[in-house]
């Protein structure tokens, strides 16, 4: 590389990659589209979730750097379990996934192309949920003889930890290096089968305090983010119980990068996607979660195309035993 491209790249170090740095196994976490996230389940349910997804698209840069054809392709798989449980006779559950991934990232930087790969453990996340209206903890039975639920109002916790892989001295890693926590609210409304849903939160970030660093043996910048609020729409309708499809919008804002006190400006993040998502049922036990986005509006950061594929088994009991295991 001469003497002249490595000067662009260091722009980037310091201007554009700033906001989209983390070459993350799956959408970045301002980018979630969870439907029914908060529609409660019988006490005891269990849940294992195999996920893929591919995403796959450009990066989009500041217009006044000399990047061009910069493009990204994610192939991400998670396993993910879930639990529902009683919490001061409300409905609670709590949820843990590892990811994985494989990732290139490919541009040009004043003609001359540059590539990364990168393949490893992701950050870890789990999530607490609460629903503080309209969702009581109910046995299995219980929660059969009531019936559909009208509406929901709950809380959730969101924890991102920073057990993915992470290099100092690269600018683009599968893991963040910090911590993230989402607090949110979010409501749902049951009008016969369509259901409405709404949710509302903001991701907190703690800092980096080893970005980016030119040596290995030295320590790196203290990389900080500002808070993104977060909103998510979905729309969708009920076939049966275990059938459903739905539409989903997101919106998120802020997260501007500052580096050793430094406010990078051009990273401020307003974007938004808009997605589908199927639930379908394969066996008493078993179904199949299909969902696909793409960015509706993109003012800085990773406008992918995202296609995921879950399969989930679940079951009722203490974890990881069936009711037939408690007999």
């Amino acid at each position: 590389m001469t003497v002249a491209v490595s000067k662009v790249v260091s722009r980037f170090t310091r201007a554009a990659l700033l906001g989209v740095a983390i070459l993350a196994p799956g959408p970045c976490a301002a980018q979630d589209l969870t439907p029914r996230a908060y529609f409660p389940t019988p006490v005891s349910s269990n849940a294992v979730i195999v996920t893929y997804a591919l995403s796959d698209g450009d990066v989009v840069f500041d217009a006044t750097l000399p990047v061009e054809n910069s493009t990204g392709r994610i192939h991400a798989a998670a396993v993910s379990y879930y639990y529902a449980f009683g919490f001061f006779g409300r409905s609670a559950n709590v949820a843990a996934t590892l990811p994985l991934g494989v990732g290139d990232v490919r541009g040009e930087v004043r003609g001359e192309e540059n590539a990364v790969h990168r393949a490893g453990l992701g950050d870890a996340v789990v999530r607490l949920a609460v629903n503080i209206r309209g969702g009581p903890a109910r046995s299995p039975l219980e929660f059969l003889k009531a019936g559909p639920i009208r509406s929901v109002l709950g809380a959730s916790l969101k924890v991102v930890a920073p057990t993915g892989q992470y290099d100092h001295t690269r600018l683009i890693n599968l893991g963040t290096n910090r911590w993230a926590f989402k607090p949110e609210l979010g409501y749902a409304r049951r009008i016969i089968r369509p259901i409405v849903e709404a949710y509302g939160g903001v991701w907190l970030f703690t800092a980096n305090d080893d970005f980016l660093a030119s040596d290995p043996a030295s320590r790196g910048d203290r990389r900080l983010q500002a808070p993104i609020g977060a909103l998510e729409l979905h729309v969708s309708y009920d076939f049966n119980p275990r059938l459903w499809i739905s539409t989903d919008f997101n919106y998120w804002y802020g997260g501007r990068i500052s580096v050793n006190g430094e406010k990078h400006l051009l990273t401020l993040q307003s974007n938004s996607r808009l997605g589908v998502t199927a639930s379908v049922p394969l066996s008493p036990h078993q179904s199949l979660k299909i969902s696909y986005s793409d960015g509706l509006i993109i003012r800085f950061g990773g406008r992918f195309k995202t296609l995921s594929i879950g399969w989930q088994y679940g079951w009722f009991g203490l974890p990881f035993r069936t009711a037939r295991d408690e007999d």
